[in-house]
C-alpha cells in the first residue's frame, strides 16, 4: 500500500470509552478452522458448496484455510501479544451435531474441543463471545428439509442445539450471539446465491430457488430460531449462568445521492429499513417495517400472536456488522420481482462526483468512519437507546494479496481506518450518548473470505497459506490496541 493511497484525512477526536469497554477480534469457525473431518465433524452448507466448481473466485475451499482447530494455542498466544481482552469466534454446529437435528447424535469430541478452547481462553485472561451459527448451517437439515426454508423444524432444531451448547459450557461464556448477519443467509443464499446453498431464480447460477420469496421466508425463520433459542436461555440458563444473549445485524450507513432530493433522502432511510429494519424492527417493535411490508406485500410473511410475543424484545443487546457506506438514489417505477434493496441504486458517488470513501480490495467497501457514527445514531433512535456492541468492523487493502509480505505486514491503510472507526466509536459514546460497550475488529486473521475464497485479506495477522498456515503479525495487530489504549479511561 503506497502512502498515496492513504486518505490524508485522520479523525481526530478528544473523546473517550469506558474503563469497562471489551475489546478484541472477530473470526468465523468455517473461515479459519479447517479440519472438516476431524474428530467426528459432519458436513455443512459450506463445505459443500465449495467444492462444488465456479462457486468460489480462485476456486479454493475452507478444508485447510487457517487450520486453527489444530493451533487454537497460537491463536491464543496470538490475542494475547495484541492486548485484546475479548475473543468473539463462531462454533460449528456439525462438530457439536454432526447432522443437525434433534433428534440426531451429540458428538463429545467436537463439544468438548470448544469447552477446553473457552478454558484456555480464560486462563490467558481473554473474555469468549460466542456465535452459535456463522452461516455454516449443516446439511444434513438442509437435505432434511429445506433448513431455514422449514421455519418449523429448523426452529426446532436450533432451539436443541443451542439447548445443548448452553448445557455443555452456558457457565464460562457471558457473551451469546445467536446469529450472525442473518441479513446474508436470505439474500445471498437465497438471492444472489453467491453464497451457500446458492439458490436464486437465475437459471444460469442453480436450477433450483425463487429469489422473489425464499429470502423472506429464511429471514422469518432466523427470526423465529433465533427468539426460541434466547427463550431457551432465559428460561432455563440466565439466571444461573449470568450471561446475555443477542443478535448480530449487517449493514453500512446509507447517505442520500442528492441531499436536496427528498426521493434520495427516504431511499437512504429505506435502505436502513430493508437490511437492519428487516430483522431489529421485529425484535424491538414485533413487525416488519412499513417500507419493507408496502413493497413485499404477503411476501414478507405475517407473524402469529405467539410469535410476537417470542421475538419481541429477544434482545439483551444490538450486535452490529459495519464495513463502509454507501450512496443512494431511488428508482422510477415498480421494483423489480428480485428486488431486496427498497427500489434504490447503491453508489460510491453522489451527484456532484465525490467518493463516498477510498477503494479497496472489496467492490463492496469504501470506508467512512464519519458515515459510522451516524449509522450508530440512526439506530440508536430507531431502536430506543440499546446497548450496543460492534462485532464486526474492518478492511481489505487494494491489492493487498499481490504484495511480497514484508508490505502487507506495513499494513498503514488498516491502521488508518481503525484509527477513524474507533475513534467515530468514540465520539458516539462521549458526545451522542450512545451506550457502547464493546467492540471485535475483523479480523483476528487473513482467512478464507467466503465466495472470494484467499484472494481478499482482512487480518490484522499475515497467514501464510502457501508455508503451512504460518501467523505474520501485521502493524494493525498492535495498532489497535494503542488506539484503544489512548481511548479507554484508565480510572
Amino acid at each position: 500500500m503506497t502512502d498515496s493511497q492513504i486518505p490524508k484525512e485522520e479523525y481526530v477526536t478528544d473523546s473517550h470509552l469506558p474503563k469497562d469497554f471489551r475489546w478484541g477480534f472477530a473470526t468465523a469457525c468455517y473461515q479459519i478452522e479447517g479440519a472438516p473431518k476431524a474428530d467426528g465433524k459432519g458436513e455443512s452448507i459450506w463445505d459443500v458448496f465449495t467444492h462444488i466448481p465456479g462457486k468460489v473466485w480462485d476456486g479454493t475451499n475452507g478444508d485447510v484455510a487457517c487450520d486453527s482447530y489444530n493451533r487454537t494455542a497460537e491463536d491464543i498466544e496470538l490475542l494475547k501479544s495484541t492486548g485484546a481482552n475479548t475473543y468473539r469466534f463462531s462454533l460449528s454446529w456439525t462438530r457439536i451435531i454432526p447432522l443437525g437435528g434433534r433428534n440426531d447424535p451429540v458428538n463429545e469430541a467436537g463439544l468438548q474441543h470448544y469447552v477446553k478452547f473457552v478454558d484456555d481462553l480464560h486462563a490467558a485472561g481473554i473474555t469468549p463471545m460466542v456465535t452459535l451459527l456463522h452461516w455454516d448451517l449443516p446439511d444434513g437439515l438442509y437435505q432434511r428439509y429445506g433448513g431455514y426454508l422449514n421455519k418449523d423444524e429448523f426452529a426446532q432444531d436450533f432451539e436443541n442445539y443451542a439447548r445443548v451448547v448452553f448445557k455443555a459450557f452456558g457457565d464460562k461464556v457471558k457473551y451469546w450471539i445467536t446469529f450472525n448477519e442473518p441479513w446474508c443467509s436470505s439474500i445471498l443464499g437465497f438471492n444472489v446465491a453467491s453464497h451457500a446453498p446458492g439458490r436464486t431464480s437465475d437459471r444460469s447460477k442453480s436450477d433450483i430457488g425463487d429469489s422473489s420469496t425464499e429470502p423472506w421466508i429464511v429471514g422469518h425463520s432466523l427470526l423465529i430460531a433465533h427468539s426460541r433459542a434466547v427463550k431457551v436461555y432465559r428460561d432455563e440458563f440466565k439466571e444461573k449462568d449470568g450471561g446475555i444473549i443477542g443478535i448480530t445485524l449487517n449493514g453500512d450507513y446509507a447517505e442520500p445521492w442528492d441531499a436536496n432530493d427528498p426521493l434520495d433522502v427516504d431511499a437512504a432511510n429505506r435502505k436502513l429499513e430493508f437490511t437492519y429494519g428487516w430483522f431489529a424492527d421485529p425484535v424491538y417493535y414485533g413487525k416488519y417495517p412499513d417500507a419493507m411490508r408496502k413493497q413485499l406485500g404477503d411476501r414478507l410473511p405475517d407473524f402469529t400472536d405467539e410469535e410476537i410475543a417470542l421475538v419481541k424484545g429477544s434482545n439483551d443487546f444490538f450486535g452490529i456488522n459495519s464495513y463502509g457506506d454507501n450512496y443512494i438514489k431511488h428508482k422510477e417505477g415498480e421494483p423489480a420481482p428480485d428486488d431486496f434493496y427498497g427500489n434504490l441504486d447503491v453508489l460510491d458517488q453522489n451527484k456532484a462526483g465525490d467518493w463516498i470513501g477510498p477503494e479497496t480490495e472489496s467492490v463492496w467497501l469504501r470506508p467512512n468512519p464519519r458515515g459510522f457514527r451516524s449509522l450508530l445514531n440512526w439506530l440508536n433512535k430507531r431502536y430506543g437507546g440499546p446497548i450496543f456492541y460492534v462485532t464486526e468492523n474492518g478492511t481489505s487493502l487494494k491489492g493487498e494479496n499481490d504484495k511480497p509480505r514484508e508490505e502487507i505486514l506495513d499494513d498503514e491503510f488498516r491502521c488508518w481506518f481503525f484509527r477513524g472507526y474507533i475513534g467515530a466509536l468514540a465520539d458516539a459514546y462521549t458526545k451522542d450518548g450512545i451506550d457502547i460497550r464493546g467492540y471485535t475488529g475483523w479480523s483476528l486473521l487473513d482467512n478464507f473470505e467466503w465466495h472470494e475464497g484467499y484472494r481478499t485479506r482482512f487480518g490484522v495477522t499475515y497467514v501464510d497459506y502457501e508455508g503451512g498456515q504460518k501467523r505474520y503479525p501485521k502493524k494493525s495487530a498492535h495498532e489497535v490496541g494503542q488506539i484503544f489504549g489512548k481511548y479507554i479511561k484508565k480510572d
